[in-house]
């Protein structure tokens, strides 16, 4: 929708609630007018029902105000004596329209100062339920938000079952785009195939303000942008246009900015043909060949020492490969007294998968590709289309056509267009192993989700949970995602606050009975 159909569509809410409210606004001692002013009305209204004013800002937050609309369809039923329960389950299933009737039909006397209090055990437990949802979302949506890592382009750096929490502050909060959905539910509801959100009404893009930028080496969560799975993991084939809020949520290593020059030269990363320099946490992974001399080398070292799994095997007596080994890992096989060389594979075989398709080449030596910035003026013709086609089309929310040389954005010619957003480009740290912008371009700026900041959880996918307590990674327990140097885990300081919390707790409730 855009800002004017959702400023007609504001509008009509606004007299939707003055046709149901505006007697109950005067039974209350106030002006019937006072129900027909956009906000104000909210504010007189929050007078009206004895609740806080801060709560007409809820009203206005997206997922959150699906929940605080029958919150206060219900506290104006009870501020006019509706209180039974046949009376809150009309309210709710009728969408507030139940209001009208008690508007129209009903002579209800208001209750001025009416006691907040839930009469009921079961009142009070729905009161704690919907408080804590409430608040549960706004952190979920602006604040902080888990996230599962589901598979290993990050590799050494974050390991698959690793759980984190992502900031949504540090790159600034993204203000949903889709207004009509299940709270902190992604794309599909829990344990189904079904959409956990309607695609319309729908809000334009709008980050609040962080206070840091994307920048090199960042893992960044991100929706992917090519997203038309029916549902994550789906393999059936199926499509489905998704918002860019509730596409599939991927993360990956930045290692390309808005501006800047991108290229791969056998498989080393540069930027404005300088090579990138990745802090001493990014433990970037290659496929190698390793020659022995016949005999096998001990796979307990490649379990535990190299921590690989996911080896080839031997294809033949003397031949080992690896798809997915560290540069420190390389170096500690040549030491081996049966291994007589080890060499890093490097992809020479052109394909059209590689982005933008139309170039031969490869994973490991592309470029150099030129990354848009919001205001730049790209020039268009049938060599540099293929880079902006995504963005023209798919991103900025224009019509494309071609005839032969000739280039038509929304039905005009065009040989040049401004780019309106910054983009990225992002790839994995386990380099042939990762589907990243190398083979679906870039990723926009109103597609970035939050920075991975702690990771509080980690299983390993690999022994099962009858040994629960070998499945857990305990060093990787409360640990920080960035920065240089090893990992170190917070765990034994947060059991401590943990334990004294509840120490202090059942001292202060013995104090407390003695006392009483």
């Amino acid at each position: 929708m855009t800002l004017i159909q959702w400023f007609i569509f504001f509008l009509i809410v606004q007299v939707i609630h003055f046709a149901g409210t505006w007697k109950l606004y005067q039974k209350a001692g106030r002006k019937p007018w006072e129900a027909l002013i956009p906000v104000y009305n909210a504010i007189v209204l929050m007078k009206i029902i004895n609740r806080p004013t801060w709560w007409v800002i809820l009203l206005f937050i997206p997922i959150v105000n699906l929940i605080m609309f029958p919150v206060v369809w219900v506290e104006i039923l009870r501020s006019f004596g509706k209180n039974k329960t046949a009376d809150t389950i009309l309210g709710v299933v009728t969408l507030g329209l139940y209001i009208y009737y008690i508007n129209y039909a009903v002579d209800v006397t208001y209750i001025p100062n009416r006691s907040l209090k839930p009469t009921t055990s079961s009142g009070e437990t729905v009161s704690s339920i919907l408080f804590a949802v409430v608040v549960a979302t706004l952190i979920h949506t602006y604040i902080v938000q888990p996230f599962t890592i589901p598979t290993s382009s990050l590799e050494k750096t974050l390991l698959v079952g690793d759980f984190l929490f992502v900031s949504k502050i540090n790159y600034g909060p993204r203000t949903p785009m889709t207004t009509v959905a299940l709270p902190m539910v992604h794309d599909s509801i829990p344990f189904t195939k079904s959409k956990s959100y309607l695609v319309k009404p729908h809000l334009p893009y709008f980050r609040i303000p962080g206070f840091q930028k994307v920048q090199h080496n960042d893992i960044v969560v991100f929706n992917w942008p090519v997203d038309t799975v029916y549902a994550f993991r789906d393999k059936s084939g199926r499509r489905a246009e998704k918002p860019v809020d509730k596409k599939s949520n991927y993360v990956k290593r930045t290692v390309g900015l808005p501006g800047e020059s991108f290229e791969v030269r056998d498989g080393v990363v540069f930027t404005n043909g300088k090579e990138l320099q990745l802090n001493d946490r990014a433990k970037l992974q290659y496929a190698y060949k390793v020659t022995t001399d016949g005999s096998p080398i001990d796979q307990n070292f490649i379990l535990k020492d190299l921590k690989v799994t996911d080896q080839f095997g031997y294809i033949a007596a003397d031949t080992l490969y690896f798809t997915s080994l560290t540069m420190d890992g390389a170096e500690r096989l040549k030491t081996f007294s049966n291994v007589k060389e080890v060499t890093r594979i490097i992809d020479r075989q052109p394909s059209n998968a590689i982005f933008p398709h139309t170039k031969n080449w490869t994973q490991d030596n592309l470029g150099p590709i030129p990354i848009p910035y919001k205001g730049e003026v790209v020039k268009l013709n049938s060599e540099t289309l293929p880079f902006y086609k995504q963005i023209i089309k798919d991103y900025e929310n224009n019509s494309l056509e071609t005839h032969g040389e000739n280039i038509l954005i929304n039905g005009q010619p065009a040989t040049e267009y401004t780019i309106k957003q910054d983009y990225y480009f992002m790839m994995g740290d386990n380099r042939h192993n990762s589907e990243d912008s190398r083979y679906w371009g870039f990723v926009p700026e109103d597609h970035i989700v939050g920075k991975p900041v702690f990771v509080w959880m980690s299983l390993d996918q690999n022994i099962p949970w009858g040994k629960a307590i070998d499945k857990i990674r305990w060093e990787r327990m409360f640990t920080t995602v960035g920065g240089n140097g090893e990992p170190v885990s917070y765990f034994k300081y947060f059991l401590i606050i943990v334990i004294g919390w509840f120490g202090y707790d059942f001292y202060k409730k013995r104090k407390a009975k003695r006392n009483s």
